[in-house]
């Protein structure tokens, strides 16, 4: 992995959306998802970054510790989570490293509320167990009857359960990054890291791994429920974007 270094509040201060943190750790889950991925990380998550709110991090986990930002809850699976808060939950109380890969090329207001739709389609969405996530994952590989879903269909796949890298693949689809002629459980941590070939949309790219150096573990837990915010993102970004026609609210 690249040498680059840099300080968990000047990732959050370069953040923007669409901007991919990868993790990796040295449990023993966290090396058979490696195994398994052939890749050198082992979780993913996507950068949202919109308006006045602070930076956010939108990926899938089975922690319900962090305060969900979408729904001003504290839940298991796919989630919205304070991006510092994020990160320092998985630097210090998973042992993780992460890096930040910046997307590069012309993120707007498409692409802003392209994120923000599949924020409010997949929130809440369970994670899957580790024999599911992984059946899932080799089922993705095997030989399988073309995916039909057209190019100009808005709605994204249907899922009862996600792992982080389907989370970041459809919020991608969603932002008009990645096409839409693979099934979502193609994509695994490792698509998202600079060793793979993953091709964007013309016009954007990623860039190579910044590794994020964490401050001292002390005074970082998380968000109590006492102190939580009273309106949730999903309150505060009301109107900020409009569905496509026919769209309803999956919450």
């Amino acid at each position: 992995m690249p040498s680059t270094l840099i300080t968990l509040d000047r990732a959050c201060e370069l953040a923007r959306t669409g901007d991919i943190w990868v993790f990796r750790g040295s449990s023993g889950a966290d090396r058979a998802i490696r195994g398994l991925t052939n890749s050198p990380v082992n979780h993913v998550g996507m950068a949202v970054v919109v308006d006045d709110l602070p930076p956010m991090m939108f990926h899938a986990e089975l922690g319900r510790s962090l305060l969900d930002l979408w729904t001003g809850e504290h839940q298991r699976g796919v989630q919205l989570h304070d991006m510092r808060d994020a990160v320092l939950q998985w630097g210090h109380r998973y042992g993780q490293r992460g890096w930040l890969r910046q997307l590069e090329g012309p993120v707007g207001r498409d692409q802003e509320d392209g994120a923000l739709r599949a924020v409010a389609r997949l929130d809440g969405t369970p994670f899957p167990s580790t024999a599911r996530l992984t059946g899932r994952w080799l089922w993705g590989r095997a030989p399988q009857p073309p995916w039909r879903r057209s190019a100009d269909d808005p709605e994204p796949a249907g899922l009862e359960t996600a792992y982080c890298a389907e989370v970041v693949a459809l919020a991608y689809e969603e932002m008009g990054l990645l096409p839409r002629g693979r099934r979502p459980n193609w994509y695994d941590p490792g698509r998202f890291w600079s060793g793979d070939d993953l091709e964007l949309t013309p016009g954007f790219r990623l860039g190579g791994e910044i590794e994020v150096a964490l401050p001292h573990a002390a005074g970082t837990a998380p968000v109590p429920l006492e102190t939580a915010p009273r309106r949730s993102a999903r309150e505060r970004l009301a109107g900020w974007f409009r569905p496509a026609q026919g769209e309803t609210d999956s919450r």
